[in-house]
């Protein structure tokens, strides 16, 4: 399968969302589900902040380039026109068998 780029978040978005759960006193679940994000990345976040070390989240990872993504998105295509290729297939062959004389 396929590695799909993440989706990068925002310095600002990382520090709203740990500030919710901080001093808002809102649950991580409730918070996550808020924001429509995954728990486990919100739990992590909260953690490097209490840390002190929210500001250095993300510097590792290498950006995506273009080619990248362009080569992300064919794939993503192309696994879709096979599927819808081998349902076509399928509808296919069950018209013709329901087409031929003497049976049902």
């Amino acid at each position: 399968m396929e590695q799909v780029p993440r989706q990068q978040s925002t310095k600002e978005f990382r520090e709203q969302a740990v500030r919710l759960v901080l001093e808002q006193q809102v649950t991580i679940p409730e918070a996550a589900r808020r924001l429509t994000m995954s728990g486990r990345t919100l739990e992590r976040w909260v953690g490097r902040a209490r840390q002190g070390q929210l500001a250095t989240l993300g510097e590792s990872r290498r950006p995506v380039t273009e080619l990248e993504a362009e080569l992300s998105r064919l794939k993503r295509e192309l696994a879709e026109a096979r599927v819808e290729r081998d349902i076509l297939q399928k509808a296919t062959a069950y018209v013709a068998k329901a087409q031929r004389p003497g049976t049902r």
